[in-house]
């Protein structure tokens, strides 16, 4: 009476029940736990001992990384009944809101696993020791000129440090002055020194018209108020031929993201996002998949776009018919 009233107890907490779905789906480690759950690493921990424990999950060592799964065999003699039970009860849970993110963040997880060219399964073929994306982004970036990029909405920076290693300068823009010191932090200990950080929204950017090569959104548009108003702006900084790249998701229903993300858009459909780079006034528009995992509700869509010459002479006939350009700081 005292071991079943003791794993009943166990059972009777949201985490605990949404960990152990996880690990029905997929054998997780602790920090791709916390990616799905949303929990902080110590809380997760902890449900993983007691759970342990229990001999609800087992524990796997591979390559110094210990990997956990659903292990109901380990309950004892109430482990059939057990199982039945959790197995019909995950079943009913899959449409509650806090296990689709949970499913929604699961395939996020799995999709960073595998393009990060860790060994798949047990399919030793797919393990090719030193291949990586951060590699092969440097090495395309050898064959770029050294061009001066705008990357709006630029986050914790990690994006704008790569860039920094090709451009000949960058300038990050965010809205955040907290998230702004962390990128400044960060680029110090990379020794990243061709950086701008500017303090702005991507819909009022504090550059000057035509001063960069590239201007660059990575996942910043779903953020805008108006994206509409972040293109024209993007455009606006970008000189006469040079590009506006744009990664973003594709439309999708996951409205979780709204209240937990800050997302204010659920993605673009391909041919919305396309109208609204050729409004914007870009030229050999071009939208495709750049990431896309089966299963996933996160489809990432690549589109970019070149700026019309013709569009930034009228533009600075107007300023030199002003007197003054529209921004002040380059």
């Amino acid at each position: 009476m005292h071991d079943a009233a003791a794993l009943y107890r166990l059972l009777g907490d949201e985490a605990r029940l949404r960990l152990l779905r996880a690990l029905s789906l997929e054998r997780l480690n602790v920090t791709e736990l916390t990616a799905v759950l949303g929990l902080a690493q110590s809380g997760v921990s902890r449900h993983l001992g007691l759970l342990k424990d229990a001999g609800l999950v087992r524990e796997d060592r591979e390559a110094g990384f210990a990997f956990y799964r659903l292990n109901l065999d380990g309950a004892g003699e109430a482990g059939e009944a057990l199982r039945s039970l959790l197995l019909v009860q995950f079943a009913e849970m899959a449409t509650a809101a806090a296990v689709r993110q949970d499913e929604a963040r699961l395939h996020e997880v799995l999709r960073l696993r595998k393009e990060n060219f860790q060994a798949h399964g047990n399919d030793s073929a797919q393990l090719v020791p030193g291949r990586s994306w951060a590699a092969w982004a440097r090495a395309l970036g050898l064959l770029l000129p050294p061009l001066t990029v705008a990357d709006l909405g630029c986050g914790e920076g990690y994006l704008t440090i790569e860039i920094s290693r090709w451009a000949k300068r960058v300038i990050a823009v965010d809205r955040s002055r907290e998230v702004l010191a962390r990128a400044r932090d960060l680029a110090r200990r990379r020794r990243a020194a061709n950086i701008v950080w500017k303090r702005g929204e991507i819909e009022d950017v504090p550059i000057t018209d035509g001063a960069v090569d590239l201007a660059l959104l990575s996942q910043a548009l779903h953020h805008a108020g108006s994206p509409a108003v972040a293109l024209s702006e993007a455009v606006r900084i970008v000189a006469p031929g040079g590009r506006v790249l744009v990664l973003d998701l594709r439309a999708h229903r996951e409205e979780w993201v709204e209240t937990r993300l800050g997302d204010r858009w659920l993605g673009f459909a391909d041919e919305d996002l396309r109208r609204l780079l050729c409004a914007a006034g870009l030229e050999r528009v071009q939208v495709r998949v750049g990431a896309r995992r089966t299963g996933d509700p996160f489809t990432v869509l690549i589109a970019s776009g070149v700026k019309k010459a013709r569009r930034m002479a009228a533009a600075e006939d107007r300023n030199r018919g002003t007197g003054h350009d529209r921004r002040k700081s380059g």
